[in-house]
């Protein structure tokens, strides 16, 4: 027995508060009415024509938009009995990945044929012969003139002959810790952080000394004392969106902590990829202290990892050539073809777009994993910290430990990442990291939030005996 939805059920004036192409507008709405139980599935939905004429739209808007919620399997057609929301689709033998930090995929954005045209055009302009040779010098005069296009929001105008243009951040991490440490010395970092940070000092030789921190991030206090206890020279940070927490340090706590390296002779390893991501961040560490802050800003987070292209700020010519030197022990050069279309979409402004649909995905994404981990009347004590980007930090109730839920969680198809992944020393809280962009089909990715909140309060800490 199916259940009508007609126009009076359900307010459908709402699609007009959406922006963007129209037929997306109903689309976006219809994911919206399915995800919070407005749209079950079997419910009929109204005829093409009338719902054009109630909206005031052309009937081609409708029917594209209901061809393109069939693309992604929210409906379904009966011929003359109309068309249907579909029932979910959920297969356990297939991961579904909650673990993998990536930019979800923009609605309405057809990345084949924008790589297509993006490749063209960088042959077009491009010698190919360039684009299949060496080079080391940390990007061409039109590779470090688009790092300072993207990276101006961040950090206001700057001389190019500060940027250098390299094969993703990680391999910029290693080249900094070399550049700025030597064997055996201390880094300072906060409790939990990028995992990155973690392999990359354990197999650098560098120790990592974590330093007391609140919920706005590391204490100035405590940053002193470690400095003068632990003869630090460099102190790592990622003050915006944290991994794997999400929250910000405020300004206040920035010139604060700016303050305390200064007084400490500190060199700041800033990691800044969710900078673009957040609605109003603070100002970077490297604009309140550019003669000491050592930038790192990576396309991967924002737009997409394929493009494996990050830029790094260094304080003045001898900081950049001195990291040059060893960014070149690390990886040779970027890759001239994947630099080139980032530079491409960059100066085109695609890459401005793209950002935007990311961040619009990033946030229906948010309200959605928001609504379904803390659902109303739950008893359980579990919430899920509300913020932008494309991941949040998950405490778990008393009866779990991060490593019991991942292990179960994988059982079940879902991948998360537990607390201990992002800490040097014994984990401080037990919690997961989910991140909300590694699945490409935002349905899909609702059915594995509601599994693991299926997993979370069944409950099963039998499986703590399983080390993984």
């Amino acid at each position: 027995m199916t259940r009508t939805s007609s126009l009076h059920g359900l307010d459908w004036a709402g699609v007009l508060d959406e922006e963007g192409p129209r037929y997306l507008q109903v689309v976006r709405f219809m994911e919206r009415a399915i995800t919070d139980g407005r749209l079950r599935p079997g419910d009929r939905l109204p005829p093409q024509r009338q719902l054009a004429t109630a909206l005031g739209m052309d009937l081609t808007t409708v029917t594209r938009a209901y061809a393109e919620a069939r693309e992604r399997k929210l409906l379904h057609a009966k011929g003359a009995m109309g068309s249907f929301v579909s029932a979910p689709r959920f297969d356990t033998a297939q991961v579904v990945d909650l673990g993998m930090n990536i930019p979800p995929p923009p609605q309405g954005i057809d990345f084949t044929a924008l790589l297509k045209r993006g490749v063209d055009q960088v042959l077009t302009h491009t010698d190919s012969h360039l684009l299949m040779s060496y080079h080391p010098g940390g990007g061409s005069q039109a590779d470090r003139s688009a790092g300072v296009t993207w990276l101006t929001p961040m950090l206001g105008r700057l001389d190019d002959a500060r940027v250098v243009t390299c094969p993703g951040a990680q391999a910029a991490l290693a080249a900094l810790i070399l550049a700025l440490s030597d064997a055996g010395d201390t880094v300072l970092v906060e409790p939990v952080l990028y995992p990155g940070m973690i392999s990359a000092a354990a197999h650098l030789g560098r120790r990592l000394v974590t330093v007391d921190s609140d919920a706005e991030g590391m204490l100035p206090d405590a940053l002193a004392n470690a400095a003068i206890a632990h003869r630090a020279r460099a102190v790592y940070l990622n003050p915006t969106l944290r991994n794997p927490t999400a929250t910000s340090m405020p300004l206040a706590r920035r010139e604060q902590i700016v303050a305390m390296a200064r007084k400490h002779d500190l060199r700041i390893i800033e990691d800044d990829p969710y900078w673009p991501l957040c609605e109003a961040a603070a100002p970077p560490l490297a604009r309140l202290a550019p003669e000491r802050t050592y930038y790192i800003a990576t396309l991967s987070k924002a737009l997409t990892p394929g493009l494996r292209t990050a830029y790094v700020v260094t304080p003045d010519a001898p900081a950049r050539s001195a990291f040059l030197s060893r960014l070149r022990a690390v990886t040779l050069m970027s890759m001239p073809v994947m630099t080139s279309l980032a530079t491409q979409w960059i100066h085109d402004g695609t890459a401005a777009r793209l950002l935007a649909g990311v961040r619009a995905e990033a946030a229906e994404r948010q309200t959605m994993a928001m609504r379904i981990l803390r659902p109303a009347g739950t008893a359980m004590p579990t919430e899920a910290t509300p913020t932008e980007g494309i991941h949040l930090w998950l405490p778990l109730p008393g009866r779990w430990t991060a490593r019991s839920l991942t292990m179960t969680a994988r059982l079940e198809g879902l991948a998360v990442t537990p607390s201990d992944a992002f800490s040097p020393g014994p984990p401080q809280e037990q919690a997961i990291r989910i991140s909300l962009g590694g699945v490409k089909d935002r349905m899909r990715l609702k059915q594995g939030l509601d599994r693991l909140m299926q997993v979370m309060e069944a409950g099963d800490p039998s499986v703590d005996a399983v080390v993984i």
